[in-house]
């Protein structure tokens, strides 16, 4: 029989993520702690949104922390966006 160790992470009651990695569990959870803050910050600077969509958006940009942060220093959302284009592979299905 094995044992095996589950780091699940909850989010306001939910069930986000189950992993047996505990990095992987403790960097989501920073994650979300980071979007919780993002997301007070923008319902504080008076920008009405649904809930929904203000923790949508709040989870993209902490979960893209580091492209946000180079758009904040100047850099141009193509080159960004190129940028993550280029990280992504993409297969050709088998024929």
């Amino acid at each position: 029989m094995a044992i095996t160790v589950q780091y699940v992470v909850t989010h306001k009651g939910v069930e986000k993520l189950v992993t047996t990695d505990k990095k992987e569990a403790d960097q989501y959870d920073k994650m979300l702690d980071a979007a919780d803050n993002l997301a007070t910050y923008i319902d504080a600077k008076g920008i009405k949104l649904d809930e929904a969509i203000i923790e949508e958006l709040s989870v993209m940009l902490a979960k893209n922390k580091d492209a946000v942060t180079k758009l904040l220093k100047g850099t141009s959302a193509t080159d960004v966006l190129e940028a993550e284009s280029a990280d992504v592979v993409k297969l050709k299905a088998n024929k």
